[in-house]
């Protein structure tokens, strides 16, 4: 999908959908039989769609409603491409079938769950393509043996998001991101044995670390950009949210989280967190920055849509590389080993203050790139 989203011609338009101002659905205030109505006629040009999805919104939270809780694990047959691209932190799949049997497994071990959709924030057209950002929470029961070993039998709860690249009813391209952490404190599993036992699996299969030396935070001695790179940015209000999230991530300028930050801001992190001020994200801001000091935040793509709260809602795709040279509570002693974060935040601002904040990243993904190091190492 182009970033540019171009106008589009009227001749290409969906015959289904008649015209005028297009109403997708936001999912905050929403019931999901409001999401995914039965009779609801379509409200969005959504050219090579099936005739069920009324906009862009109700197709990505019904397919995973229908995939997901009504188990309807074919349909992934229909609304991915054969050769999808789909990207963890650890690892990718790069095939539908594997797509396929992923799902099947992890069904297998958490038949309870279920995912609800917690926001979806979206760019594009039906003859551009489609992005979406679909923040999830989801619950259940460990009750069945599978990735995470024998069942415990407990309940657990944890974020996790999506971003989709999506043309004519296909998703073709994907990033996941879990928090696996989450899962196996609530589940009272042991989170070094976890990430040792799949960092032995990673070695065993090849994938030893690699180490490319300096990130593009600093360029030799020079000091970090003035000005980050804007060309992800399609309004002022993204461009703006760039540039406070690079002067806090690469310029160390963290007194900016005072003024980015209303005073009742509410920060939604990894692990369930859920904190209250400025200074509380300050400290989770501390709290990374201290594990991988020399690290470099790097957006690789922003998209926003009016909020029916007030003010905007944006989602932002990030990584985050450097190397574990800082101590932290939950990595230990510094390894130096290289590590690789992929994230996904979503915001809602209003004047120009972030009044909430959804982060999701995988501390058992910066666990486990410890352990293959120094497995590697030994």
């Amino acid at each position: 999908m182009s970033d540019a989203v171009r106008a589009v011609p009227a001749v290409e338009r969906d015959p289904a959908f008649e015209g005028g101002p297009e109403e997708v659905l936001e999912v905050g205030r929403r019931d999901y039989v409001d999401l995914a109505p039965a009779h609801r006629p379509r409200r969005q040009s959504l050219r090579g769609f099936d005739p069920i999805y009324t906009d862009i919104v109700d197709y990505i939270v019904r397919c995973t409603h229908r995939i997901w809780d009504e188990r309807d694990i074919g349909l992934i047959y229909t609304h991915y491409t054969h050769n999808a691209d789909v990207y963890y932190n650890l690892r990718s799949v790069h095939s539908r079938e594997d797509i396929v049997l992923d799902t099947i497994q992890r069904l297998v071990a958490y038949p309870e769950r279920r995912g609800m959709a917690t926001q979806v924030i979206w760019r594009g057209n039906d003859v551009d393509g489609f992005y979406t950002s679909h923040l999830v929470t989801g619950s259940g029961r460990h009750t069945q043996t599978g990735p995470l070993g024998k069942p415990t039998g407990r309940r657990f709860t944890s974020r996790g998001a999506a971003d989709c690249m999506i043309f004519e009813n296909r998703i073709y391209r994907e990033w996941i991101v879990a928090d696996g952490m989450a899962m196996a404190r609530q589940l009272g599993l042991n989170p070094h044995a976890m990430a040792e036992a799949q960092a032995r699996e990673m070695l065993a299969s090849g994938q030893a670390p690699t180490d490319i030396g300096e990130n593009r935070r600093m360029l030799g001695q020079l000091p970090p950009e003035a000005e980050p790179d804007l060309s992800l940015a399609h309004t002022e209000t993204e461009a703006w949210c760039l540039r406070w999230l690079h002067e806090v991530w690469n310029r160390r300028m963290l007194g900016t989280i005072r003024t980015a930050y209303a005073s009742n801001v509410q920060w939604h992190g990894p692990l369930m967190k859920e904190l209250y001020g400025p200074a509380a994200v300050l400290h989770q801001t501390l709290a990374l920055l201290g594990t991988i000091p020399d690290g470099a935040y790097m957006p690789q793509h922003i998209c926003s849509n009016p909020s029916e709260e007030g003010g905007e809602k944006l989602a932002i795709r990030w990584v985050m590389e450097g190397h574990h040279l800082g101590h932290g509570p939950l990595l230990g002693a510094p390894t130096g080993a290289r590590l690789f974060l992929l994230g996904i935040t979503h915001l809602r601002v209003v004047d120009r203050k972030v009044v909430d904040e959804w982060t999701v990243y995988d501390e058992m993904a910066l666990l486990t790139q410890v352990k293959l190091h120094e497995l590697a190492a030994a």
